[in-house]
C-alpha cells in the first residue's frame, strides 16, 4: 500500500517506498511537489476538482484515477485521503494509494461482456419482433416468460399482461370440430423432449373471444448444461395459408379463366367415369369442340373481348350438360365434354346438337353482337376406343371433318354447323 503525507495544500511531506515504487519518483522529487502531479492528464482536472471540494468541506477524500509513472506506465489507483487533525490545526492529510489495475482490467472485461450480452439480447429481441411468426416461451412450470409482438397481436394479450401467467390462460387452443381444449403443446414438448406439432384444425381463442385458425410447433428449451428449463412455441395465422392451399388445389384442377376443369382434372374424371361405365355396363360420349374464327375475333376486338367470349362459351357448355358430366377447357379455343354413362351413342350426338343450337344464340361481347360457331367431333366409349388417347384422337379427327364441312357452304345458303362422328 502506498502512503503519502501532504500538507493542507496538497504538497508532499512524506512518501513510503511502496508509493515511490508505484509512481517511479525519487523521494527528493516527490517532496514539495503537489500530489496531483503524478495523475494522468486525462484524469487530472476532475480529480483536482474532487480534491478541492473535499478541502472546502473538510471531509475525507476518495477517488479512482490513473497514475502516470515516470517511465510512462499508466496505473489505475484508488486514493483515500483523511485529514490529520488530532484536534490540532493545519496538520495536513495522509493518503493511502492502492494499485487497482487488475481490478479495472477485470471490470473492463466484465463491462465488455455485459455490453456484448446486452447487444445479443437486444438483437434477439429485435429479430423475434420482426419475424412473421408468433413466439411464446415458458418456464418449466408452464408460465410465460417471453412473447414477441406477433404473439401479442394474435392472442390479444400484451407482454405485461402475459408474462408470469400460466400458458393456458393466454394461449387457449381448441379443436375446430369438437371445440374441446387441445393438449398443452409446451408440456408435450417438455415431456417428450422433442419438437411437437399442434393438431390439425386448431383454433386459438384470443382475449376478445375471437377464434383464429393457427398452425404451430413447440420445442423444449435447454440451458447450457443440457437441462430442460422450459419450452418455446412458434405459431402463425393459418387462414391465409389455408386459403392459399385451397386456391392452389383449385387451380391444379381448373382453368383460371373459365373455371372449367383443366386437362389434369379431365383425365382423372375420365378414369372415374370409365370405371362406373364398366361396372354398370354403360357407354360414355366424348365431344371435342372448337370455336370457329376465334383468332379473327381476338384480332378485331382484342384479347379482353376474346377472354369474355371464352367465359360465355364455358357458361353455355355447362348449361347444356348434366352435373355428372365434365366440361374441360382443353387448350386455347378447344373444349372437351365427357358424357358419363349414356345408354346409346345417339345421346352423345343429341347433346352435341343441343350445344350447337344453344351457342348459336347471339351474344354481345365488347359492345359487338355476334353468333358463336362451333365445330364438334364425337367419339363413343367403348365403340371408338377404351383409352382417353384413343377417344380424343377419334373425336379430334371427327371435329376437323366437321370444320371442313362447315367451311364449304352451299351456294346461296348460309353455312350449317355440322356435327361429325
Amino acid at each position: 500500500m502506498g502512503i503519502l503525507v501532504t500538507d493542507r495544500d496538497g504538497k508532499c511531506l512524506y512518501s513510503n517506498k511502496a508509493y515511490r515504487k508505484l509512481c517511479g519518483w525519487a523521494d527528493d522529487e516527490l517532496t514539495g511537489s503537489h500530489w496531483s502531479a503524478v495523475i494522468h492528464p486525462d484524469d487530472h482536472e476532475k480529480t483536482v476538482q474532487h480534491w478541492n471540494a473535499a478541502l472546502l468541506g473538510q471531509v475525507s477524500f476518495m477517488c479512482e484515477a490513473r497514475l502516470q509513472s515516470s517511465d510512462g506506465e499508466v496505473i489505475w489507483t484508488r486514493r483515500n485521503a483523511a485529514l490529520m487533525t488530532d484536534n490540532l490545526p493545519n496538520l495536513g492529510y495522509v493518503h493511502t494509494i492502492e494499485d487497482i489495475s487488475s481490478y479495472k482490467a477485470h471490470e473492463r472485461g466484465r463491462k465488455q461482456a455485459e455490453d456484448q450480452l446486452f447487444e445479443e439480447k437486444e438483437r434477439a429481441q429485435v429479430t423475434l419482433d420482426c419475424i412473421g411468426d408468433a413466439v411464446l416461451s415458458t418456464d418449466i412450470d408452464g408460465r410465460i416468460v417471453y412473447m414477441n409482438g406477433v404473439a401479442e397481436t394474435l392472442t390479444g394479450f400484451s407482454r405485461e399482461e402475459a408474462i408470469g401467467r400460466p400458458l393456458n390462460e393466454v394461449f387457449q387452443v381448441m379443436d375446430a370440430d369438437t371445440h374441446q381444449p387441445v393438449a398443452d403443446p409446451a408440456q408435450r414438448a417438455i415431456q417428450s423432449d422433442s419438437i411437437v406439432a399442434l393438431e390439425a384444425d386448431a383454433l386459438l381463442v384470443a382475449k376478445d373471444g375471437v377464434a383464429l385458425a393457427i398452425e404451430d410447433s413447440a420445442a423444449p428449451i435447454r440451458n447450457r448444461y443440457g437441462v430442460i428449463t422450459g419450452a418455446v412455441i412458434v405459431f402463425h395465422d393459418a387462414r391465409f395459408s389455408r386459403e392459399t392451399t385451397t386456391r392452389m388445389e383449385y387451380l391444379a384442377h381448373h382453368d383460371a379463366l373459365t373455371g372449367l376443369h383443366n386437362r389434369n382434372a379431365f383425365y382423372e374424371r375420365f378414369e372415374q367415369s370409365r370405371a362406373l361405365a364398366r361396372r354398370h355396363d354403360k357407354q360414355m360420349g366424348l365431344l371435342f369442340i372448337d370455336l370457329d374464327g376465334f383468332k379473327g375475333i381476338n384480332d378485331v376486338l382484342g384479347h379482353d373481348s376474346g377472354d369474355r367470349l371464352l367465359v360465355e362459351l364455358a357458361r353455355k357448355l355447362k348449361a347444356c350438360v348434366r352435373t355428372t358430366d365434365t366440361v374441360c377447357r382443353y387448350g386455347g379455343d378447344e373444349f372437351v365434354v365427357l358424357l358419363s354413362e349414356i345408354a346409346q351413342p345417339d345421346h352423345a350426338f343429341a347433346v352435341a346438337d343441343k350445344i350447337r343450337e344453344t351457342v348459336a344464340e347471339p351474344v354481345v361481347i365488347g359492345g359487338q353482337g355476334m353468333t358463336l360457331q362451333l365445330s364438334i367431333g364425337v367419339s363413343v366409349y367403348p365403340d371408338h376406343g377404351e383409352t382417353i388417347d384413343e377417344l380424343l384422337k377419334k373425336a379430334d379427327m371427327a371435329m376437323y371433318r366437321a370444320k371442313e364441312l362447315n367451311q364449304k357452304p352451299a351456294a346461296g345458303h348460309s353455312a350449317p354447323r355440322l356435327v361429325s362422328r
